[in-house]
C-alpha cells in the first residue's frame, strides 16, 4: 500500500518537473520568436549582388516592395498616375495603405540603366539623409519580371524647378522663392561634397532634378550618376563623362578629370537661369549666344541685371530687389569660371545666397524707388509694360527643342551618358 501511494507520488513529481520545464522550453521558445524571428521577418530582403560585399552600404534599412504591392498602388502603373516622365524613367503617383503618397521611379524597359547604376542610388540614399535630399521610402528588384529596378521616393508635391520655368504649373515663383530654392538645393549638394566621407559627386544638377516640397524647400534627387570624389592627397578622380549638354563642366568634358567644382559649374548655370527663365542652351541664329552664360555674362559685367532678368519678376505684388538678384548672377558667373579652382565651393555659395538674402533689410523701399509701380501686367497678352517700358513675354516649350549642333540634339531634361575612350585623347 505504501509502496503504491510512493509511486503516485514520484508519478507526480516527475509529470510536475516534466510541466514546468514543457512550460519553461514554450516560453524560450514564445521569446525566441517575438524577439529574433519575427524582427529577421519583418528586415527588408537584401539586395544580392558581389558589388555589396565589399561595400559600406551593406547594411540597408529600406523597405523592400514587390512589383505587385506597386502595380496595386498605381493601378498598374496608368496614366492617370504618371507624374513626369523622362529620357530613362517614368514617375508615378502611388497610394498605400500604410505609406500613404508616394513616388515611385520606374525605368524605361529600353533604359540602358544598368543593376551597379540602380544599386548605387539605392547604397547611397540609404546611408545619406539631408532635408534637402529626396528621401529614398524603398525600392523593389525582381530579375525575374523583365529585370524591374524601381525606386520608391517621398512624394514630393509640387514637382520639379524645371517645370516653373518652362511655365506648366501656369505660375511664376517670386524672386524670394527663387533664392529660398537655390539656399536649400545648395545646401544639399554642399552636404554630399562636405559632410559625407568620401565626398560625393553628383554629377547631373539640373532644374530637372530640383524638386519642390510642400513649402518649396528644394530637394535635390536622381542619384543614378553620382560618382565618389577624390580622398587623400587626389585632386581629382578619372570618370567617363556623364552628364547633360549644357550644364557639362568644360573642364571635366576635355579632361575627364571630375571634382566638386563640376557640381558648383552646374550650379552656377542654374542660378542664371533662376533669374532669367531662360533653357541652359538657346536655339538662337547667333552660335555665341546659345549657351546662357554667354547670354548673360555682358549684362551681368556691367551690372545691368534688368536686362536679362525673367518678366513674370516684374510683375508681382513684392517689388524684386535688383541688388539681390545682380549678387546671385555675379555668383553664377563665378561658379562658371573656366578654371575649376577659381569657383567657390557649394558651402560658400550657401553662405554668399543667405548673405545677399538676408544682409539688407532696406531693399523695399530702395527697389520700389527703382522700379517704380506696376502699371500694367496682362499674362494673356504677349508682352508686359512697366513704366511705359514695353516688355516682351515669351513661352520656350523645352520639350519640343531642338538644336542645330547634332552634338547637342537632346532635351534638356534628360540625361546623357557620353562614354569616351581615354587612349584617344590627346
Amino acid at each position: 500500500m505504501v509502496d503504491g501511494k510512493n509511486a503516485s507520488a514520484q508519478h507526480m513529481l516527475v509529470g510536475f518537473i516534466v510541466g514546468i520545464s514543457t512550460v519553461m522550453a514554450l516560453a524560450i521558445l514564445f521569446y525566441l520568436f517575438w524577439k529574433r524571428i519575427i524582427p529577421f521577418l519583418k528586415q527588408p530582403k537584401a539586395l544580392k549582388g558581389k558589388e555589396y560585399k565589399s561595400s559600406k552600404y551593406d547594411k540597408i534599412s529600406l523597405r523592400c516592395f514587390t512589383i505587385e504591392e506597386l502595380e496595386r498602388a498605381t493601378k498598374n502603373f496608368s496614366q492617370d498616375c504618371l507624374l513626369g516622365s523622362g529620357a530613362f524613367c517614368n514617375v508615378y503617383k502611388g497610394i498605400f495603405e500604410l505609406e500613404g503618397i508616394l513616388a515611385i521611379k520606374r525605368p524605361h524597359s529600353e533604359s540602358f540603366l544598368s543593376v551597379e547604376e540602380f544599386r548605387n542610388e539605392v547604397r547611397l540614399l540609404s546611408a545619406v539623409k539631408h532635408k534637402n535630399l529626396i528621401g529614398l521610402v524603398g525600392y523593389c528588384e525582381e530579375p525575374e519580371r523583365d529585370g524591374a529596378k524601381i525606386l520608391v521616393y517621398e512624394y514630393v508635391p509640387n514637382g520639379s524647378l524645371l517645370e516653373y520655368m518652362m511655365g506648366n504649373r501656369r505660375r511664376s515663383l517670386t524672386w524670394k522663392q527663387r533664392i529660398n530654392i537655390a539656399i536649400g538645393a545648395a545646401k544639399g549638394i554642399a552636404y554630399l561634397h562636405e559632410k559625407v566621407k568620401p565626398s560625393i559627386i553628383h554629377r547631373d544638377i539640373k532644374p530637372s532634378n530640383i524638386l519642390l516640397g510642400e513649402s518649396f524647400e528644394a530637394k535635390v534627387s536622381d542619384f543614378g550618376l553620382v560618382k565618389s570624389g577624390p580622398t587623400g592627397d587626389q585632386s581629382h578622380v578619372s570618370s567617363q563623362i556623364k552628364g547633360t549638354p549644357g550644364y557639362l563642366d568644360p573642364a571635366y568634358c576635355s579632361s575627364c578629370h571630375l571634382t566638386k567644382f563640376s557640381d558648383v559649374y552646374s550650379f552656377g548655370v542654374i542660378l542664371l537661369q533662376l533669374i532669367s527663365a531662360r533653357p541652359a542652351v538657346d536655339n538662337a541664329e547667333n552660335p555665341s549666344n546659345q549657351h546662357i552664360i554667354d547670354w548673360a555674362r555682358p549684362s551681368i559685367e556691367k551690372g545691368i541685371i534688368a536686362e536679362i532678368m525673367d518678366a513674370n519678376l516684374f510683375c508681382q505684388s513684392e517689388p524684386c530687389n535688383m541688388e539681390v538678384m545682380l549678387k546671385v548672377g555675379q555668383l553664377g558667373i563665378r561658379c562658371v569660371a573656366q578654371e575649376p579652382k577659381h569657383r567657390p565651393t557649394m558651402t560658400q555659395v550657401c553662405r554668399e545666397l543667405e548673405h545677399a538674402l538676408y544682409s539688407d533689410d532696406s531693399f523695399t523701399n530702395k527697389d520700389s524707388e527703382t522700379l517704380g509701380s506696376v502699371q500694367h501686367c496682362d499674362f494673356s497678352q504677349g508682352f508686359v509694360s512697366i513704366e511705359g517700358v514695353r516688355l516682351e513675354k515669351f513661352h520656350i516649350d523645352m520639350d519640343s527643342f531642338s538644336f542645330k549642333s547634332i552634338n547637342l540634339r537632346c532635351l534638356e531634361n534628360n540625361s546623357i551618358s557620353i562614354d569616351i575612350d581615354k587612349n584617344n585623347l590627346t
